[in-house]
């Protein structure tokens, strides 16, 4: 009776807790939004530099006119955090952070980056903040949030179909199949792709050779988006791209721009050049 006793009390304790501490999913799906253009009102962003993705997420262009001569604001860089056994990493501490900054009347903006469906459906789970230092719509910003992993994936994965289809075709300038070092992206986990060989069966499939999968947010594409200035800067950077080598003695690097699809590639980026400003 004794040990029965006992344990009642401890299914009653952790009844009790667990009606006191929520989840981060209880947390995020009981928060009561604001509309996203109440945030840009605060923050002083007019709604003609909008460009809405529902009512609670919306980007925002790199420049607009009504910014110009303003002063620059403090930046604090928060990284190389190892989370602590409740999971408090980067995130958690820069959203907390910037929370306390907004109750001391400070005017805050927090920039993440966007989490991987790799980790999200992995060990590692969701990257949008714990407990009451999150942000919402964590669902929407953990699966597909405005579409621009698939949009990098959709650019990154064209480039490769072309260089198949440039060999195929024995185009100049004549690649080397076996020296082909640009390979396809998907954005998970899946470690039956790292290694695969492609264009196997009839003739028409092309080459066979030995290819691969990255996950997508290790594409080099993600790196040039990041950093391209405009539509023309991104399309010069897409264009340095090297695929591979050619049939040539000795031989030379080949490049996106001489396969003819950095246009194509810049046109599948086009939303992406745009920072994405969720609720």
């Amino acid at each position: 009776m004794h040990s029965v006793g006992r344990n009642m009390v401890s299914r009653l304790r952790t009844a009790s807790l667990a009606r006191r501490y929520q989840t981060d999913e209880q947390i995020a799906r009981a928060a009561s939004m604001v509309p996203i253009g109440e945030i840009s009102d605060k923050l002083g962003i007019p709604e003609d530099a909008l460009e809405p993705y529902g009512r609670y997420k919306a980007k925002i262009p790199a420049s607009h006119p009504s910014w110009d001569g303003k002063k620059d604001g403090k930046l604090i860089l928060v990284t190389a955090i190892t989370p602590t056994k409740a999971g408090e990493g980067k995130t958690t501490t820069s959203v907390g952070l910037h929370d306390a900054l907004c109750l001391l009347g400070k005017k805050s903006i927090t920039t993440l980056r966007e989490p991987s469906l790799g980790p999200v459906f992995g060990m590692k789970g969701g990257a949008a903040g714990g407990g009451y230092a999150q942000v919402v719509p964590m669902d929407d910003i953990n699966l597909h949030f405005t579409g621009d992993f698939h949009a990098i994936g959709a650019a990154h994965n064209l480039l490769s179909a072309m260089v198949d289809n440039h060999i195929h075709w024995r185009n100049e300038p004549k690649l080397d199949a076996r020296k082909v070092s640009w390979r396809r992206v998907v954005d998970m986990n899946d470690r039956a792709l790292r290694e695969i060989v492609v264009a196997l069966g009839a003739v028409g499939n092309g080459f066979p050779r030995q290819d691969g999968f990255d996950i997508t947010v290790a594409s080099e594409i993600m790196a040039i988006f990041c950093l391209s200035e405009d539509f023309a800067d991104c399309q010069r950077r897409l264009g340095k791209i090297v695929v591979g080598q050619t049939l040539d003695k000795p031989p030379r690097y080949v490049t996106a721009k001489d396969i003819n699809v950095d246009g194509a590639m810049t046109a599948l980026l086009r939303d992406c050049l745009l920072y994405t400003s969720p609720s």
